[in-house]
């Protein structure tokens, strides 16, 4: 019997937080690595509106997070609890950003359940800031894998996590968040 994996179902086991070891390798960029700039669509308490980093990088902080898929069972638990941590971000000075393939109709939805209209979501249905960010899934590359980034204002990336599990992703950033602030007069 042969075994297709749709990407769905890919996304679906993903977002669950069920580890694939074959599927989480990823070449991501590195603390010191310039971060892309990118314009896309993203949608803020189900507005949707272009998103510019470099607008959101004059303001502080980005915490930068790929997904694989809105409204599964991880990336729904991901988006409560960096929705839950907004506020905190905010008194370092940072920002929140999720991203996916998903179409902006479906993140405008995500976006007020998921994210309780608390910080955007972007959509990236051709994957081209996804790849900018080497965070595609190894195998399914069109498909963003569990990747989050905090990037300085100056453009430069100063942490990356990358783990299925949707567990760690806000601890970890808040704390790259608080080192950097720790270190650096917020603008």
């Amino acid at each position: 019997m042969k075994l297709k994996i749709v990407p769905f179902a890919v996304a679906a086991t993903l977002c669950a937080g069920l580890s694939l070891h074959a599927l989480t390798a990823s070449a991501t960029l590195k603390p010191g690595d310039a971060a892309p700039d990118f314009t896309t669509e993203a949608s803020l308490g189900g507005k949707t509106y272009k998103y510019e980093l470099a607008d959101a990088l004059k303001k502080g902080p980005v915490v930068l997070y790929f997904y694989p898929a809105a409204f599964t069972k991880g990336c729904t638990i991901e988006a409560h609890e960096f929705a839950e941590a907004v506020d905190e971000y905010k008194k370092y000075g940072a920002t929140v950003i999720g991203v996916s393939h998903d179409n902006i109709d479906t993140l405008t939805k995500f976006s007020v359940s998921e994210c309780r209209s608390k910080f955007p979501v972007a959509a990236d249905p051709d994957s081209k800031v996804i790849n900018a960010y080497d965070a595609g899934l190894p195998m399914h590359a069109s498909m963003a894998n569990r990747v989050s980034y905090v990037i300085a204002p100056d453009g430069k990336v100063i942490y990356e996590y990358t783990s299925l599990s949707p567990d760690k992703h806000v601890e970890n950033t808040m704390q790259a968040v608080k080192q950097w602030a720790a270190t650096h007069k917020a603008p």
